[in-house]
């Protein structure tokens, strides 16, 4: 989706709001002992409430109104009958739609004391999306947001998953301009003023690729490593980025 007058924008902010509203409300309910189906439910009687209908669930038939993934699992958890237990990592994405505006958003939730390592996975996994973030200006390459997560990266000696993409999103889940990188490429197609598109890196610690987990949906890491996820729907401007899903 390209931005063209106001009230887009504003209907893009709104349902921004929504989905990050959903998220934090989620991470702060994250404790040891609940299941996955549990922590699903609560988001999607947020979405509910604001009259936002699961992304994931209408377009693609997903079993759940949000993915989460903890464990091996990466990306497109199922929510179920798995318990969360205290020293792991959860991964919580949660895209919907309203009044034919969608927005993308995810983040990584320590549950209690984690390993050093994984804090400084999380720390560096936030800081990952927001250095791609900063690469959204209207007439850059889109290569320039992979190219500048992948130095940062490589610098702290991290990997990133190289088959798990940023977006274009805005009227659908996923539009043009389709897989962006988050790192380095060639990708020299242009950032236009007002294009709608997420920035969502996947830092690992060793994982170069994502594979079926044999469940139709989650994906693991390859090979085998902890990796988050931190995701923004991002509007790109001729000066500083717009980030629309900012919880309120």
């Amino acid at each position: 989706m390209t931005i063209t007058h106001e009230d887009e924008l504003e209907g893009l902010r709104e349902i921004g709001r929504i989905v990050a509203d959903t998220l934090h409300t989620m991470g702060r309910a994250l404790e040891p002992g609940m299941t996955t189906a549990e922590l699903d439910a609560i988001g999607a009687e947020i979405l509910e409430r604001e009259g936002a209908v699961s992304a994931p669930q209408r377009t693609y038939g997903f079993p759940g109104a949000t993915c989460i993934s903890m464990g091996e699992v990466i990306a497109h958890g199922i929510p179920g009958a798995q318990v969360i237990r205290a020293g792991t990592l959860v991964n919580i994405d949660v895209s919907a739609s309203r009044n034919g505006f969608f927005a993308d958003t995810g983040a990584s939730f320590r549950v209690g004391a984690v390993p050093a390592s994984l804090n400084r996975l999380c720390t560096d996994g936030r800081k990952a999306c927001q250095i791609g973030v900063a690469q959204v200006r209207a007439g850059r390459p889109l290569g320039a947001i992979g190219s500048a997560i992948g130095r940062f990266a490589s610098k702290r000696g991290y990997t990133l998953i190289r088959n798990l993409a940023s977006h274009g999103t805005g009227r659908a889940l996923h539009e043009y301009p389709e897989e962006i990188p988050t790192w380095p490429t060639r990708d020299r197609r242009a950032i236009t003023d007002g294009l709608v598109l997420t920035v969502e890196p996947f830092l690992s610690r060793g994982g170069l690729w994502a594979e079926d987990g044999g469940d139709g949906w989650s994906l693991l890491a390859t090979p085998r490593a902890p990796c988050v996820q931190y995701e923004h729907t991002v509007v790109a401007t001729r000066g500083k980025p717009v980030v629309v899903t900012l919880a309120g």
